[in-house]
């Protein structure tokens, strides 16, 4: 998993003024580098849905916003992903934590790692998985592609366990 400072360190290279998100799971790690930063905003949202719908009054507002939230909570906000990205062509990032990965393919009694990727792929969101070893480079390089094509997407974030 990406480390906290990796994180802030690239956020602040890239120009991102808030990281709107709730810190589930293993994204949940990098809150104390977050409060640290004096360039990065973190806002805490109650729900996924109302993440997307902060993170889109910030960019209609002129800030650079970034969203990280965990798979499950992602299928909470899809009628606000859908309204913002594609009625109202926000081109929003999303950091999306994969919960639970290497059981995407297999029947466990988490199934919502078997649903993530196929729902990315129904709604046509641009998405990489992003390896645990991949770094922030990885990362950087798929914002970078979709800021230059003024799109949205999802860095899909491989989380090793539940």
């Amino acid at each position: 998993m990406i480390g906290g400072e990796e994180l802030v360190g690239w956020l602040e290279r890239c120009g991102v003024t808030h990281l709107v998100w709730l810190p589930d799971s293993e994204l949940g790690q990098w809150e104390g580098a977050l409060v640290g930063s004096d360039q990065v905003r973190l806002i805490r949202a109650c729900r996924e849905g109302e993440a997307i719908a902060i993170a889109a009054g910030l960019w209609l507002g002129g800030a650079h916003p970034v969203v990280a939230i965990q798979c499950t909570g992602f299928f909470e906000a899809g009628d606000a992903i859908r309204n913002v990205v594609y009625d109202l062509g926000v081109p929003l990032f999303m950091l999306v934590g994969y919960r639970n990965y290497d059981a995407r393919d297999r029947a466990t009694g988490d199934s919502a790692p078997r649903f993530f990727e196929p729902i990315l792929k129904a709604w046509k969101l641009p998405y990489r998985v992003i390896e645990p070893d991949d770094g922030i480079e990885a990362i950087a390089a798929f914002y970078e592609q979709l800021r230059a094509q003024n799109q949205a997407g999802v860095a899909a974030l491989a989380e090793r366990r539940l």
